[in-house]
C-alpha cells in the first residue's frame, strides 16, 4: 500500500488538512479508502483488511464489536490491521481512533462480491426487461450496493469514488442489472446480508483490467509492456504537457460554445433574401460529416434549404421531421425559430441521436418558396444533419388530414462558421493495458470479497483462443493483488450477436471462454439462450444473473442439490464412423429442444473441413455421424453466430458451443 509522497502530502495540506505541529511533528487526521464508509458489508468467516493513511508513526486503534486491534503508521504513513473473522451480523459499528476518530455505522457482515466488465455489466437494472416491476421491489436493508466511479490511470491508485448505499427502489435503478440479480438470488438462498461492489466501464477491453505484473503472461504482449513502461515512467511530463494542450483547446471551445446560447450569431444567414449562391452543397440524408467534405470537421456550420409548399398549405401548421442532427441545433423556417436541442450539461453533449420534430406555426408558412435555416455545433466524432432514409426527412401537415408531404432530404447548402480546435489525446486511455485495474480496482484492494464476477468479451470478440490466455492472466493477477488465494471467479459466456460477416467470429470467442474453465475455482454462465442478435445488450439479465448465482450455491456455498451448468463437452470418443461425446454438468440428464435428435452438429476429417453432422442423445452422451466423412477427428456443436440452443440438461440451462479434437 505504499503511496506517492507527492499525493500523500497533497492530501494532508489540501484535503484532510493540517490539525497542528506539535514538538515538531505533524499531526494528520487518520484516513480510509472511500470503501469503509456507513453501510457497508464486511466479508464474513474470513479475516477482514481495514487499512488507511495518518501521519508516520501515529497509533491507531481499530474496533469492532467486542475486537479491539492496535496499530502504528509506517514511516509513510501507511497502516493495515486484519480483524479476526466473524460469522455474518447486522447492525455493527467500525470505529478507528487516532488524533481523531472515525466511526462507521449500520455496517452488514455477510458474503461481498466484485463484480466487473464492459456494458453488459455496467448495464443498469432500469434497463432490463421486468425493469418497472425489478425496481419497484427491490427495498431490501440486506443487499448493500458500491458503484466504483469511472476513472483511469496509468499507476496504481489507492482511492477511488464511491459510496454504499442501502438497496432500494432509487439506489438500485442505476446499478449493475447482473450483480445486483446474483446478489439478489444469494440473499435470498443463503439468508445472510450481501454486498455487491460494480467496477465496470461499457466498452473496454480486458487488457486494462488487468494489473500490470500480470501482462506478461499474455502471449506475444511484449511490445505494449514496453509501451506501458514508457508511459509509467515518463508519465509525470506527458500529463503536465497534456494539461497545458488541453487547457487551451477547451478554453477556446467554451468561446465557441458560448454560441450556443447567442442566436443573434448570423442572423443574416436565416434571412429570406440572403443570397447563398456562393455556398456550397452537402448531402444530409443518411451521412455524417465524416462521409463527405467535412471530413474530421468539429465546429459550427449553417445550413439553408428551399422548398416549395403547396397554394393550399399556407397559413397551416406543419410538422418538420429533420431525423438526428449531431449535436446541437438551432432551427428557423422563414426566420421564425422552430426548435433546437443540445443543452450543455456539465460538458456533456444531449440529444446527438435524437430525430428532430419540430412544429412549424402556421403563421410562418407561405405558398411557395420557403427557407429553412438550420445551425449545427459539433463538438467531437460524427456531425451534422445526418438524418434518417430519404422518406422520413420531410414535412407534414401537422393535422394528418393528408399524406402528401414535402421532401427535405438531398442537397442543402452550406457555409463553415468555425472550425474548433482539435481536443489532444490523453496520453492514456480507457483502452491502455492496465489503467482501469489502476484506478478501479486496486483501490478496492485488499477489501475482503467471497469472490469476482466478470461479464465481458465484446471488445476482445475476434481474438479467440489468445483471449482465454488474457482471461487467465487477468484472473491470476487479481488473486495475486489480493492475496487470498484462488477465490472464486464466475463468468458470463457472450450472449448471440452479430459481430460482422465473420460468423464463426463469436463461437471461436465462445469456446475461448469454455476453455477458461481450466482455471481453478472458475465458473461460466452460458448465456446462448438469452440473447438477441441485433441487440448487442440483452435485456434478460435477471437470468444471467441467477446462473452465475447457481455457480456460487453450487462451488463457494457447498449446496450440494443445485445444478449450476448446462451440459460442457468432457471428451470425444470415435467408434467406428461416429463420435460419441460425454458430458460435464449434465444433472439430471441431457435434453434436446425438439427431442432427441440434435442439430447445430459439425465434424471433420483429416483434411479439417466441417461439414453438418447428424446428432442424437443416447443416454448421458451424444452420438455424431456424417456419411460424407468416414474417419471424423473433429467435431463442433453451435458454432455459428445464427445457432439456436439445442441441448439442454433436464434443469433447463443450455450447453456450451465448442469445438474438441477425438480422444485417442
Amino acid at each position: 500500500m505504499k503511496r506517492k509522497a507527492s499525493r500523500w502530502v497533497g492530501l494532508v495540506l489540501g484535503v484532510f488538512g493540517l490539525l497542528g505541529p506539535v514538538g515538531g511533528t505533524l499531526i494528520a487526521a487518520i484516513t480510509v479508502p472511500s470503501i469503509f464508509g456507513d453501510h457497508m458489508v464486511l466479508q464474513a468467516n474470513q479475516p477482514i483488511p481495514v487499512w488507511g493513511w495518518a501521519a508516520p508513526g501515529e497509533k491507531i486503534a481499530v474496533r469492532l464489536g467486542n475486537t479491539e486491534l492496535l496499530t502504528t503508521a509506517d514511516p509513510q504513513g501507511n497502516w493495515q490491521v486484519r480483524l479476526p473473522a466473524r460469522p455474518a451480523a447486522v447492525d455493527q459499528v467500525l470505529t478507528l481512533q487516532g488524533v481523531n476518530t472515525l466511526q462507521f455505522t449500520d455496517v452488514l457482515v455477510g458474503e461481498v462480491w466484485l463484480g466487473s466488465g464492459q456494458s453488459n455489466m455496467q448495464w443498469p437494472v432500469s434497463q432490463t426487461r421486468f425493469s418497472s416491476q425489478d425496481v419497484s421491489q427491490a427495498a431490501n436493508s440486506r443487499i448493500r450496493l458500491f458503484t466504483v466511479e469511472r476513472a483511469i490511470s496509468i499507476l496504481p491508485e489507492t482511492n477511488c469514488k464511491g459510496t454504499w448505499q442501502v438497496c432500494n427502489p432509487r439506489t438500485v435503478a442505476g446499478f449493475s442489472a447482473v450483480a445486483y440479480f446474483f446478489g439478489r438470488k444469494l440473499e435470498r438462498e443463503l439468508k445472510t446480508p450481501v454486498g455487491l461492489i460494480n467496477s465496470s466501464w461499457g466498452g473496454t477491453r480486458i487488457e486494462p483490467w488487468t494489473p500490470f505484473a500480470a501482462l506478461g503472461k499474455i502471449p506475444g504482449f511484449e511490445g505494449q509492456i514496453t509501451s506501458v513502461e514508457a508511459l509509467r515512467a515518463g508519465m509525470d511530463k506527458l500529463m503536465r504537457d497534456y494539461e497545458l494542450q488541453i487547457k487551451e483547446a477547451h478554453s477556446k471551445r467554451a468561446a465557441a460554445l458560448a454560441l450556443e446560447a447567442d442566436e443573434t450569431q448570423g442572423s443574416e444567414y436565416r434571412r429570406a433574401d440572403y443570397n447563398d449562391r456562393d455556398w456550397p452543397v452537402i448531402a444530409v440524408q443518411g451521412v455524417n460529416w465524416e462521409k463527405t467534405v467535412l471530413t474530421n470537421f468539429d465546429g459550427v456550420v449553417w445550413y439553408r434549404h428551399s422548398v416549395e409548399i403547396p397554394a393550399d398549405w399556407a397559413g397551416q401548421d406543419l410538422e418538420m421531421r429533420l431525423g438526428p442532427v449531431d449535436e446541437m441545433d438551432v432551427t428557423w423556417f422563414n426566420e421564425t425559430r422552430v426548435g433546437g436541442m443540445g443543452l450543455m450539461r456539465k460538458e456533456e453533449i444531449q440529444y446527438w441521436d435524437v430525430p428532430r420534430v419540430y412544429k412549424v406555426p402556421g403563421s410562418a408558412v407561405k405558398a411557395g418558396r420557403n427557407t429553412i435555416t438550420v445551425r449545427v455545433i459539433d463538438t467531437g466524432y460524427a456531425g451534422g444533419i445526418w438524418g434518417a432514409a430519404p422518406g422520413d426527412m420531410k414535412l407534414v401537415l401537422a393535422s394528418g388530414k393528408t399524406d402528401l408531404s414535402v421532401a427535405l432530404a438531398g442537397n442543402w447548402k452550406y457555409k463553415v462558421a468555425l472550425k474548433f480546435i482539435p481536443v489532444p489525446k490523453s496520453p492514456t486511455s480507457t483502452a491502455t493495458p492496465t489503467t482501469l485495474y489502476n484506478a478501479m480496482i486496486n483501490p478496492v484492494v485488499p477489501y475482503g470479497i467471497r469472490g469476482a464476477l466478470w461479464y465481458q468479451g465484446e471488445a476482445n470478440v475476434s481474438e479467440g483462443v489468445l483471449y482465454t490466455h488474457k482471461m487467465r492472466a487477468l484472473i491470476e493477477g487479481w488473486r495475486t493483488a489480493w492475496g487470498q488465494g484462488d477465490f472464486p471467479f464466475y463468468y458470463v459466456q457472450l450472449a448471440p450477436y452479430v459481430y460482422g460477416t465473420n460468423t464463426l467470429v463469436l463461437p471461436q470467442l465462445w469456446d475461448a471462454q469454455r476453455q477458461a474453465l481450466a482455471i481453478k475455482n472458475t465458473g461460466m454462465a452460458v448465456t446462448t439462450d438469452l440473447g438477441n442478435m441485433r441487440d448487442i445488450h440483452p435485456r434478460r439479465k435477471v437470468e444471467v444473473g441467477e446462473r452465475l448465482a447457481l455457480w456460487a450455491l453450487a462451488q463457494t456455498y457447498g449446496q450440494t442439490n443445485v445444478v449450476c451448468s448446462g451440459p460442457l463437452v468432457k471428451a470425444a470418443v470415435r467408434e467406428e464412423g461416429n463420435l460419441r461425446l460425454t458430458f460435464e454438468g449434465w444433472g439430471g440428464g441431457l435434453v434436446g429442444r425438439e427431442g432427441d435428435s440434435l442439430s447445430w452438429f459439425d465434424i471433420a476429417g483429416a483434411d479439417g473441413q466441417f461439414v453438418h453432422a447428424m446428432a442424437t442423445i443416447e443416454g448421458s452422451t451424444v452420438r455424431v455421424w456424417s456419411d460424407q466423412v468416414a474417419v471424423p477427428t473433429r467435431v463442433r456443436y453451435g458454432f455459428a453466430t445464427e445457432a439456436e440452443p439445442e441441448l439442454f440438461n433436464a434443469e433447463g440451462l443450455p450447453a456450451s458451443p465448442f469445438e474438441v479434437g477425438v480422444s485417442l
